[in-house]
């Protein structure tokens, strides 16, 4: 059982490379591999071997809040397999930190029309709002907008869930074209997915909430 930093996180939990994982056996793995990591057992140790601990020490904690949690586990699956997020493109980071303007992500096509009308309304009533005056009833409107934008985001979860069995039962199997049709549809998923929590958000935001 290695602590390697070389080693992806499922082969430190040795842990199949699925995303519906046993999170009992990753938590037992976890708790086992933190007690050989204990600062106790380095006391004594020379300083490079305390040190040495401390950085498997981080590795494993990475790995364990990464693999516990489903989308994490989803997002760093896809970079293993080469692929990034829209929101981690390193090309649109860098991109963003030479303008000194905010990352961008690009509309999700069928979300075109409500988005724009959803822009139109925070407009609207951020200008209110720097005037004082109450509107309440576009303040129905989004908060009726958000209630449709967080019916889409389960919408959204109940897709990826899916998606992860595909993947599961496409690795297995070995079947390649499988593997990328599952891959391409999640990496679909959770751009929609990060954009709708955005939204989300922005009205939180506008109204206060």
């Amino acid at each position: 059982m290695s602590l390697d930093a070389n080693n992806s996180y499922f082969s430190l939990f040795q842990l199949p490379q699925h995303l519906n994982l046993d999170v009992v056996a990753l938590e037992k793995q976890f708790y086992a591999l933190s007690r050989r990591l204990h600062p106790d057992r380095f006391a004594a140790k020379p300083a490079f071997e305390q040190e040495a601990a401390l950085v498997a020490s981080s590795h494993l904690n990475d790995a364990y809040r990464t693999l516990k949690d489903p989308i994490l586990r989803t997002q760093y699956l896809l970079r293993l397999e080469g692929l990034e997020l829209e929101e981690q493109s390193k090309a649109a980071t860098d991109a963003a930190r030479a303008t000194g303007e905010q990352k961008k992500q690009v509309v999700p096509p069928e979300l075109l029309e409500e988005v724009f009308e959803l822009n139109m309304q925070l407009q609207e009533m951020r200008a209110a709002r720097q005037m004082d005056e109450d509107e309440p009833e576009l303040r129905r409107d989004l908060l009726t907008a958000k209630d449709a934008f967080d019916a889409k985001m389960v919408e959204t979860q109940a897709e990826l869930e899916g998606l992860w069995s595909a993947w599961d039962a496409s690795a297995d199997a070995g079947d390649e074209a499988a593997k990328t049709r599952a891959k391409e549809a999640m990496v679909e998923l959770l751009n929609k997915r990060s954009y709708l929590r955005n939204l989300v958000r922005d009205v939180n935001e506008t109204l206060g909430l």
